[in-house]
């Protein structure tokens, strides 16, 4: 519940800066980007930057209509607020920072070693079977498994995280109280309540928004799971897929990055020839292989 959590420093308001937050997104045209550069690349919280943007304009209706809706979700979410003692350290490098997260479960997780797990939503059988093997192994050995629980290669990983009693981070790229694909309710329902889930899409910008915006979301969701994680495994994925935006985030962090040698196999993508030669890129040859990055970062 966001008024229960007060994990902030004393002086912040959880939730003036959830509604801020909440109102610069409302903007026209504003983007996680412009919001980045108001509040946590100026050194500004949300209320702060909302300050400034009202010196310009009345936004009493405004404040008034995202209040009517988040207020009905209060109780259901918790909030972590950028640039205060409470978030997450992992996070504190990350070139693309949000100013506030929305989550469900143990934000502990965050700190704990962890790896994302990406695919095709179409995956083929034995990507299905690699996808769970990976996540098995890495569970088994105390690393807890990103996925951000869309079809295919996502849900195959959090499903075998789970089966083998590892530890789930769940980022999706919608607001915290929706589930896309909604198949998937059980499973987000499950890692919410045991796990961790997290977003970082605003209530009201959602509800407001046309249907065919949604999908800006989705590439930002997978630059937070980039950031989230210590390092990427990218089981199966097209020339077109949407886990390409995960590569390029996790490049652009310097966050190791691993293919699995079956996508430089494949004679039918390109887009793995473009990576290879990149620093913190790998081909994935076993999981001890991953394990020794992943305990290098962690000391």
């Amino acid at each position: 519940m966001v008024d229960d959590y007060i994990a902030c420093d004393s002086f912040v308001s959880p939730y003036d800066e959830l509604i801020a937050h909440e109102c610069l997104y409302a903007y026209d045209g504003a983007t996680l980007k412009k919001i980045a550069s108001e509040t946590v690349l100026s050194g500004a919280l949300p209320t702060e930057a909302f300050r400034n943007r009202r010196g310009l304009l009345p936004d009493e209706d405004l404040i008034d209509a995202v209040k009517n809706v988040v207020d009905k979700k209060l109780g259901s979410f918790s909030i972590v607020v950028n640039s205060t003692f409470a978030w997450p350290k992992k996070l504190a490098d990350s070139d693309r920072p949000t100013p506030l997260l929305y989550y469900q479960g143990d934000l502990g997780l965050i700190e704990s070693a962890s790896v994302s797990v990406v695919g095709s939503r179409k995956a083929t059988e034995i990507g299905h079977s690699r996808a769970r093997r990976i996540a098995k192994e890495l569970s088994s050995a105390g690393i807890t498994v990103v996925t951000g629980l869309a079809r295919g290669i996502d849900t195959d990983a959090a499903h075998a995280a789970i089966e083998a009693g590892g530890r789930v981070i769940g980022v999706i790229g919608t607001p915290i109280d929706e589930v896309y694909p909604k198949e998937n309710a059980e499973l987000q329902n499950r890692v919410a309540k045991d796990h961790l889930l997290l977003s970082q899409v605003p209530f009201y910008r959602y509800a407001e928004e046309p249907f065919n915006a949604h999908r800006i979301h989705f590439p930002e969701r997978n630059e937070l799971m980039a950031a989230v994680s210590d390092a990427t495994v990218i089981v199966e994925a097209s020339d077109t897929s949407g886990t390409l935006s995960q590569a390029r985030a996790c490049v652009q962090q310097g966050r190791p990055l691993f293919l699995m040698r079956s996508l430089l196999d494949n004679t039918e993508i390109t887009w793995p020839q473009k990576y290879i030669e990149k620093d913190n890129v790998y081909i994935l040859k076993d999981t001890s292989q991953l394990l020794d990055v992943i305990r290098a970062r962690h000391g």
